[in-house]
């Protein structure tokens, strides 16, 4: 009888083992706390094709066995998708969104607690580590030369210079409500000058906009292309171009550069599935170094040194202050353009 009830509980064991993979669930080690992965794993981020591409490269090189896919749309649309499928999302890893749009989507993230934070400058840590510093950006006008030359314009040296005719139908910036970078600079003139004098602004700018792009690096592509001369947009983005060859000067006026970090960070329910602490973990061991020696050295890391061609020394960071979900939403809902 013994035999017998050993063997009925073993038969009932493994059904349940089985119905589990049938089911496509995983099974918790009890003594980690971590759940066994079918090893597929979805990745959401704002970041360029190139970017996408690098991290890629890197992560299908280190975990050959899993199926990582990285899926791609502006900051805004990627935390709008987030939010209304909410705890049903197939994103496990959030790369490189700004802590505005992460602080939003807060309460669908999980703590990180096995990452050591030490190593990232204190200016960027959060207390509850619901993410982790990925990188930092800033902003800049841009502009190209070679058509300011040709159609005998100055180089503008300051927002009011802007607003001057002469520039009409020859400047870009990125939408606010589409793009983190272009809210950078509507918060940056908000904190600069208040926010009736900052909102007037743009709408007087508004008549010499030729484009309200949907990405950070728009205005740059068009620079680029000759589509435009003047370009509100990221400090990366130029260095890039100008190492490139393109006919690009960065400038930053009086009231400083806005600026803006990303973060990384796990959906709430993801984080005991033993691949994505696997491959979140090594986007900060094994690719996050590089990704910022290569593309963006701007000081994330207490020890980092990193160098790259024209990229701008001492930027004069603007005061990004009281950037919180709130009042983003209040001037993001005051945004008429």
């Amino acid at each position: 009888m013994k035999n017998l009830k050993k063997l009925l509980a073993v038969g009932i064991s493994l059904v349940l083992l089985l119905a589990l993979a049938a089911c496509g669930q995983t099974a918790e080690d009890p003594a980690s706390g971590e759940v066994e992965s079918d090893g597929k794993i979805v990745i959401y981020s704002p970041n360029e094709d190139y970017l996408i591409d690098f991290y890629l490269e890197k992560l299908n090189a280190e975990f050959p066995d899993y199926d990582i896919t990285i899926e791609y749309d502006s900051t805004g649309k990627l935390a709008a998708k987030l939010a209304a499928e909410g705890a049903e999302t197939d994103c496990d890893i959030i790369l490189g969104m700004s802590y505005s749009y992460l602080d939003s989507l807060r309460d669908q993230l999980a703590p990180i607690d096995f990452v050591d934070d030490s190593i990232f400058m204190e200016d960027l840590l959060q207390a509850d580590q619901k993410y982790i510093p990925w990188d930092r950006f800033s902003g800049a006008t841009i502009v190209n030369t070679e058509i300011l030359a040709e159609k005998g314009l100055p180089v503008p040296t300051s927002y009011q210079d802007l607003l001057d005719p002469q520039y009409a139908g020859l400047i870009e910036m990125p939408n606010p409500t589409a793009s983190s970078s272009g809210y950078l600079f509507l918060k940056c003139l908000v904190n600069a000058w208040g926010e009736e004098e900052a909102f007037a602004y743009f709408d007087q700018l508004d008549a010499n906009i030729l484009k309200y792009t949907d990405s950070g690096s728009g205005p740059i592509k068009d620079l680029e292309a000759g589509e435009c001369a003047i370009g509100l947009s990221l400090t990366f983005n130029a260095v890039e171009s100008i190492n490139a060859g393109a006919p690009l000067e960065i400038i930053f006026f009086e009231e400083g550069a806005p600026y803006s970090p990303t973060g990384c960070a796990i959906i709430a329910g993801h984080e005991a599935d033993s691949a994505v602490q696997e491959v979140f973990s090594f986007l900060f061991s094994g690719v996050q170094d590089e990704y910022l020696a290569t593309y963006l050295p701007e000081q994330v890391k207490v020890d980092q040194k990193t160098e790259i061609a024209n990229f701008p020394a001492d930027i004069p960071y603007a005061d990004m202050s009281n950037d919180t979900p709130d009042v983003k939403t209040a001037l993001l809902d005051k945004w008429e353009h």
